[in-house]
């Protein structure tokens, strides 16, 4: 009996190493597998990795535009624990009045270097003010009043308000997909490096997320407004008694989170080079996927599943099949969630608090 047991034993330890490798490191296993099969692939093949790492930048780019709107959804769910269905469609109003403005401020593709920075800097300003005071007038006109009302009420509210701002969107542009103006020739390469074509678009995506990030970290982290909103978000009722206007902090959450949009909005107008009226509703699932995979109400959460789902639709619209990818990011999802429940940097919730 006692040989019995020891054999026993030592059969289960090999599982029980393998158990705690996959519960230490099965996530990062799990997302490194496309980019290191690829790259195996592309070794193997062509004798090079430049073809994987032009689908990393892509996804980089591509990735980094989905981390602005994700934002947004995490900042919201973070302090007054909703979902913004409308958000997305926040992001598609952002684009079309980025769209517009060119044409009203008469920028074009000849427009010299400095007059077109100038011009979209102003852009820039103009769509983060529009996304914005949209989601505040949102906010105040359908969330502030069903605040206390169960939870399905302002859920309902947003799906309404999605509705209502894909039908704008419907009536300002025409319901198919229309080109804008190349301003800043999107796709002409700029650098090449070590195979790898830097173009204008990932420059420009790159270029306005992370300067957007980094304020927007600092403002949580040092800013009065920023640590109201944190206070609020671990405890309303305790935010209220030390004095912070609980309403205010949340008006100012929508409108931080709409004008994040409204960036979002720019950059995917001019890196896409193309606008639709549908395109909220196909970023606010991207979204709110990054968010809940980084772990919904986590700031850098939110970022870091950005960009993990902009880097899988890259790898796999190039490798595998567009067809194929929204099922692909979604079983990276539903894996992730099995691995950790909170996502990949957890929650950051008054529940998890």
């Amino acid at each position: 009996m006692a040989s019995a047991s020891l054999t026993g034993a030592r059969a289960a330890a090999p599982a029980r190493v393998v158990r705690a490798f996959l519960d230490k490191y099965g996530l990062i296993c799990l997302l490194l597998v496309m980019p290191v099969a690829f790259g195996i692939h592309d070794l193997r093949t062509e004798g090079d990795l430049s073809r994987l790492g032009n689908n990393l930048l892509d996804g980089l780019s591509n990735g980094s535009i989905w981390a602005l709107v994700a934002i947004g959804y995490t900042l919201v769910y973070g302090i007054v624990e909703l979902i913004n269905f409308a958000h997305g469609d926040v992001f598609m109003i952002g684009s079309f009045t980025a769209a517009g403005f060119f044409g009203t401020i008469g920028l074009t593709a000849a427009t010299g270097v400095p007059g077109l920075i100038a011009g979209l800097l102003l852009t820039l300003l103009v769509a983060m003010l529009a996304s914005g005071s949209l989601n505040l007038m949102i906010e105040r006109v359908a969330y502030r009043p069903l605040r206390g009302a169960p939870r399905l009420a302002p859920l309902v509210a947003a799906v309404g308000f999605s509705f209502i701002l894909q039908n704008v969107g419907l009536l300002w542009r025409g319901g198919s997909q229309q080109g804008i103006v190349d301003l800043i020739n999107s796709q002409k390469e700029l650098v090449m490096i070590a195979g790898v074509s830097v173009t204008h678009g990932d420059t420009l995506a790159i270029a306005v997320t992370i300067p957007l990030v980094l304020a927007m970290t600092l403002f949580i982290s040092r800013t009065r407004l920023g640590k109201a909103m944190r206070a609020t978000a671990q405890d309303p009722d305790a935010a209220r008694l030390m004095g912070i206007n609980v309403d205010t902090t949340i008006s100012a959450t929508f409108l931080i989170g709409g004008m994040l949009a409204g960036a979002a909005g720019l950059t995917y107008a001019l890196y896409q080079t193309t606008v639709w009226y549908f395109q909220g509703f196909t970023a606010g699932l991207i979204a709110f996927t990054a968010a809940v995979m980084g772990g919904i109400g986590n700031i850098r959460g939110a970022v870091l599943g950005g960009l993990i789902i902009g880097v899988i639709q890259q790898i796999s619209d190039n490798r595998i099949g567009s067809q194929w990818t929204p099922a692909i990011v979604f079983a990276f999802l539903v894996l992730i969630m099995v691995f950790k429940p909170s996502g990949l940097l957890g929650e950051e919730t008054r529940e998890a608090g």
